[in-house]
């Protein structure tokens, strides 16, 4: 059976959309995003949980972006979930 990588995410910016042109005028749009979720643990008392997401549009999408999105706007997100990972100078993993 095949498995299926879909993400719902809505949520506010944390900051205006960072646009980059690549080589042949591709953009992307990166900006973080942070979900909240809110509920009462065992002694009836309100928690509120926020995740942070990066997330990354492609070239439409991050024109539209940069036109309509702003910081604490919000939004309502669909597409898959990749999580990258790099190396620093020191050989460090980061994710």
């Amino acid at each position: 059976m095949r498995g299926v990588n879909r993400v719902m995410l809505i949520g506010n910016l944390g900051k205006d959309p960072e646009v980059q042109l690549l080589e042949g005028n591709i953009a992307v749009a990166k900006f973080p995003l942070a979900t909240t979720e809110t509920f009462k643990d065992r002694s009836g008392k309100l928690v509120s949980q926020t995740e942070w997401h990066t997330v990354v549009l492609w070239r439409g999408l991050a024109d539209l972006a940069q036109k309509f999105l702003h910081k604490s706007s919000l939004v309502y997100i669909e597409g898959r979930l990749r999580t990258r990972s790099w190396e620093d100078k020191d050989g460090v993993k980061n994710i």
